[in-house]
């Protein structure tokens, strides 16, 4: 039987927290940033985790259940 592969793009958007909570990067911070506050821009700087309801789709796509 062949090796289970992880979906590429999964692997390039979630990494894993030390406790095995997932880890994202937040939308809308790629461009037309001119109309956007300040203080908008900062807050999608920053990661957030994953919602509870996606986190086994998630999981699975990377292979780890």
């Amino acid at each position: 039987m062949p090796k289970m592969k992880t979906k590429s793009s999964a692997k390039k958007r979630f990494k894993l927290t030390g406790t095995g909570k997932i880890k994202r990067k937040h939308a809308f911070k790629s461009h037309i940033l001119t109309k956007k506050s300040k203080k908008r821009k900062l807050a999608l700087t920053h990661t957030t985790l994953v919602h509870k309801s996606d986190e086994d789709s998630i999981k699975e796509q990377l292979r780890l259940k």
